[in-house]
């Protein structure tokens, strides 16, 4: 006999409890009742549907997971049959697998030991995905929450999130954290700032580091924010544009005159624009030699009994040939010619 794992028997316990759905609600029209009390007793009836539909949805998720698995050892390894079992239940595969992680999730956090059973009636779905998703530190924190009483939700979870970024992250200075630990510099608006920042190389931190330390207040988190958006845009961007790694200009030069100049978010999207339209045009051109082929092989296998092919093949080489030509609406009064030259 399987040993059932401390944790999912103290969950199945819970959810054996029964719960009553037979509620009686509001009359709408009754202007009797006073809006709190029609507000409370609503509330209530929704708390009671959100507590069961996570706790069947977890159970839901742990069965398909289980079929899942089953299928992945003794099937035919394309997961044929667990896609058959869920289509004979009218349940997509996004749904399914949106069920999986959050079984996943709940399972997480029972066997870290961050959640107790009792609490679960507190959670959202959702607050179960974002809070296992989370750092163990944060779990401990929404755990903490939810043992106290408190509702948790995808918000909730994102708050405590962002507390824990803005008093523990190493990118922040210390002037930056006292503030937030004053009350003066909401957290919410930090964890952005720290988000930005972890994309960036250390030579390019100190600059932002020290004007956030020199102005610890809302406006000045916010602009560095968008700055160190842009930074990050314009260094990636910057090393998978093949022009520019092939030419002899100085980046980072450039990068300081556009910081002077404060047209960083302009150098940042026109070096990925750049990149877009490297990768474009590389698509382009495997397609047009694609086309071609195609086409060569189909003439071949036509002739003249066969006008209609022969007419389509005509037709298409506007695509075909070197020189491309397309409308660029359906009068043809615009049309764009890119000629092709493989070197």
């Amino acid at each position: 006999m399987v040993e059932i794992p401390q944790s999912t028997a103290e969950l199945a316990a819970i959810l054996e409890t029964p719960v009553d759905l037979n509620f009686e609600l509001p009359d709408p029209e009754d202007e009797a009742i006073q809006e709190n009390e029609f507000n409370d007793r609503i509330e209530y009836a929704w708390k009671v549907c959100d507590r069961f539909d996570l706790q069947t949805d977890i159970w839901r998720g742990r069965i398909m997971r289980a079929v899942r698995d089953r299928e992945k050892k003794g099937g035919d390894g394309r997961g044929t049959g667990f896609l058959n079992w869920l289509k004979s239940r009218e349940i997509t595969k996004s749904q399914a697998y949106a069920l999986i992680q959050l079984a996943n999730s709940a399972d997480t956090l029972l066997e870290a030991g961050q959640l107790d059973p009792e609490t679960i009636n507190n959670f959202s779905k959702r607050a179960f995905v974002e809070t296992a998703k989370s750092a163990p530190e944060v779990q401990k924190l929404v755990s903490e929450a939810a043992q106290n009483g408190s509702r948790i939700t995808r918000r909730e979870v994102k708050q405590l999130a962002d507390e824990w970024t803005a008093m523990n992250s190493e990118l922040l200075p210390e002037e930056v954290k006292s503030k937030a630990a004053e009350g003066t510099l909401p957290p919410r608006h930090l964890a952005p700032l720290v988000k930005e920042l972890e994309k960036l190389p250390n030579s390019h931190l100190s600059q932002i580091q020290r004007e956030v330390a020199e102005s610890p207040d809302v406006d000045t988190v916010k602009q560095l924010t968008t700055d160190a958006r842009s930074l990050a845009k314009y260094l990636d961007a910057a090393a998978q544009v093949q022009t520019l790694r092939n030419s002899s200009i100085d980046m980072e030069m450039a990068l300081d005159e556009a910081l002077r100049l404060d047209c960083l978010n302009t150098a940042a999207d026109l070096v990925k624009q750049a990149t877009q339209l490297e990768q474009t045009v590389a698509k382009l051109y495997t397609t047009w030699k694609r086309l071609g082929s195609l086409s060569d092989r189909l003439y071949v296998d036509t002739g003249a009994s066969n006008p209609h092919l022969r007419s389509l093949l005509t037709c298409l080489e506007t695509l075909t040939n070197e020189v491309i030509e397309v409308h660029l609406d359906d009068a043809g009064e615009r049309t764009v010619r890119l000629k092709v030259i493989d070197s």
